[in-house]
């Protein structure tokens, strides 16, 4: 707990010290809307604004948030989501404390870059760790639109329920044929994606690796995977089930799609 207590207070004086700097990128999802209602181009703001840069069909998800003024939707977004944070903590901490404790600190920049910018990065995390206690149409819209919107969550699949593995790519189908229906302004939108040229290294993208919790945690031994006898053990899995011809099989249950 000790541990805990330090990370939350370095976490916490350094989104202090931002101050009115940070929620840049909350900043930009807020301020696309606006302009997309009023007619404008959220792609290409005029203004303080970060450009808008997710599919078009996704504004209006943002709508009734953006609609608050700045200064109330700000502490919104930035509450809610230390509000789950920190349930899910307090869920992983119960299981493995100790365990929890060290991927806490292991995690501590990226969760605080995300909560300094308010970037959806790690409301996408918290929205595939909840997808693993929903039921599996849920489970598999959380993950497509995690997915859609950033392509970075897409590993999680694995995480995921069979059942709500199918019911994912489902989603994640429906979500590229509503991109296709905007085609045009999905061209404009990676445009404008993809003008940023080149980036640096994403740390903060790490705090995808949070959702890996309750899947592990469940397990009697988490990082059993690690063990090379593991590995060799799922290799002869593989090469059992192409032996005897199984592998539909295995696929189907794999989804949950039954016999």
């Amino acid at each position: 707990m000790a541990i805990l207590i330090v990370v939350f207070g370095v976490v916490a004086a350094g989104l202090a010290a931002r101050g009115e700097l940070s929620g840049v990128d909350a900043r930009a999802y807020w301020a696309g809307v606006r302009i997309w209602l009023s007619g404008g181009d959220p792609y290409h703001p005029t203004g303080p604004f970060l450009p808008y840069v997710y599919a078009p069909w996704m504004l209006p998800l943002f709508a009734p948030w953006a609609l608050l003024p700045w200064d109330v939707a700000w502490v919104v977004w930035r509450g809610a989501t230390i509000l789950v944070l920190l349930w899910t903590i307090d869920w992983a901490y119960r299981r493995r404390p100790l365990e929890t404790a060290i991927i806490a600190v292991f995690l501590a920049f990226p969760v605080a870059a995300n909560l300094d910018t308010g970037n959806i990065t790690l409301l996408l995390a918290l929205a595939v760790w909840y997808a693993q206690f929903c039921g599996p149409r849920l489970a598999g819209l959380l993950w497509g639109l995690a997915t859609w919107m950033k392509w970075a969550p897409a590993f999680l699949w694995l995480v995921l329920a069979p059942r709500a593995r199918a019911w994912g790519l489902v989603w994640l189908g429906f979500s590229a044929l509503l991109s296709l229906v905007t085609l045009p302004l999905t061209i404009v939108q990676l445009q404008a994606l993809f003008g940023f040229g080149a980036r640096p290294i994403r740390l903060d993208y790490f705090v995808l690796l949070w959702p890996l919790v309750p899947y592990l945690w469940r397990r009697e031994e988490p990082f059993g995977f690690l063990r090379p006898s593991a590995w060799r053990a799922a290799a002869s899995r593989v090469r059992e089930a192409v032996a005897q011809r199984e592998v539909s099989e295995r696929v189907r249950a794999f989804l949950g799609l039954g016999a």
